[in-house]
Order: C-alpha cells, then sequence, then structure tokens
C-alpha cells in the first residue's frame, strides 16, 4: 500500500488554503490574526509574540478604540511593525469540558475574523491555532471547527475570498491535527 503525502492545501472557490509551520510575526500577509484575550491586554503564546513584534503603537491603539471583546468575536487594529497592514484580534473560547458552546465560540471567533479581513479588503490572512495554546481546547477538534468554519466562510462568500489564506502553525502536534482535519474535510462530498 503506497503512502500518500498528508494534505497540506485545498483549494475552495478560489482560494487557496494552505497550512504552513514557523513564525505567525514574520508571514508578509494583508492581516494576521491574533489569538488575544477578552481584555485585549497581551498575554503569552501568540498573543504575547505579536504584540511584541508588531511595537507598542498597536496596544496604544486597541486600548484607545476598544473595551474588550468578547469571546467569539473579534477586532481590528493597525499591525504596527508586522509585515502585515493589520492584525485581527480574535477570542477563542477556554476549553471548559465542551459543553458551555466552545465549538460554536470557535467558529464564531473565525468567522468574525473574516469579516473584518473581508471589510478592510484583505485577500491574505495568516491565522494561527485558536484557543489551542493555554485555553486548552483540544487540537482535534479545534482543527475540525477551524478548517470547516473557514470553508463554508470562501463557499458562502466566493467574491470576497479570492486571495490566499495561510495557516501558520507552530509545533508537529498542531500540524498534525490540522493536517488531519483537512484530510477529512476534502474527502467529504
Amino acid at each position: 500500500m503506497a503512502q500518500h503525502e498528508p494534505v497540506t492545501e485545498a483549494r475552495w472557490h478560489s482560494t487557496s488554503v494552505r497550512l504552513q509551520a514557523g513564525d505567525i510575526t514574520q508571514v508578509s500577509v494583508d492581516a494576521v490574526v491574533n489569538a488575544a484575550n477578552s481584555a485585549l491586554a497581551g498575554g503569552g503564546g501568540v498573543d504575547g509574540a505579536i504584540h511584541a513584534a508588531a511595537g507598542p503603537s498597536v496596544m496604544a491603539e486597541l486600548r484607545r478604540r476598544y473595551d474588550g471583546c468578547p469571546t467569539g468575536s473579534a477586532v481590528i487594529t493597525d499591525a504596527g511593525h508586522l509585515p502585515a497592514r493589520w492584525i485581527i484580534h480574535a477570542v477563542g473560547p477556554v476549553w471548559s469540558g465542551g459543553d458551555h458552546d466552545e465549538p460554536a465560540l470557535l467558529a464564531s471567533a473565525y468567522s468574525t475574523a473574516l469579516d473584518l479581513a473581508a471589510e478592510v479588503g484583505a485577500r491574505s490572512v495568516a491565522f494561527p491555532a485558536i484557543s489551542c495554546g493555554v485555553y486548552g481546547y483540544p487540537l482535534p477538534g479545534a482543527a475540525a471547527v477551524a478548517l470547516a468554519t473557514v470553508r463554508a466562510w470562501i463557499l458562502s462568500h466566493p467574491r470576497n475570498a479570492s486571495g490566499v489564506i495561510i495557516w501558520v502553525l507552530r509545533g508537529e502536534p498542531v500540524m498534525i491535527a490540522f493536517r488531519e482535519a483537512l484530510q477529512q474535510l476534502e474527502e467529504t462530498p
């Protein structure tokens, strides 16, 4: 039996969705999505790395324009020193066993981020694995929700999704979970 190459890219309408390992602060795209907290106060992990690379002007803009952000939603700022035009700060849920609307809230964080990207004309977007770090969302479930949400958004917004959406993932377990979820989506009619 032949070994198949892992699926790392899909095309839905004219949009390419690619799984890519690397540092999200170094990706040259229109919009970088930050895995933010609801206080928009900065933190560790992806949030801390993005704020450190973007510089203090981003935090100043967040404080000036927003008074927090509810879980499942997102807000947008300038990208500061990042090689992007915007940062979309999306707030995913903390995993609490799966009985507290976590899948719906995670899906909403991804779709709201894509809505904001479309509003500002962003054609390429880099996402981290929202809620998979300290928020503890199990990787297989988070990957399935994320990719199904992005696919549904692209299929329902074909004119707004003509650019490339890049998933920038760090760590082999995250990449494996997203590859498997993408493979399952591609095999589903």
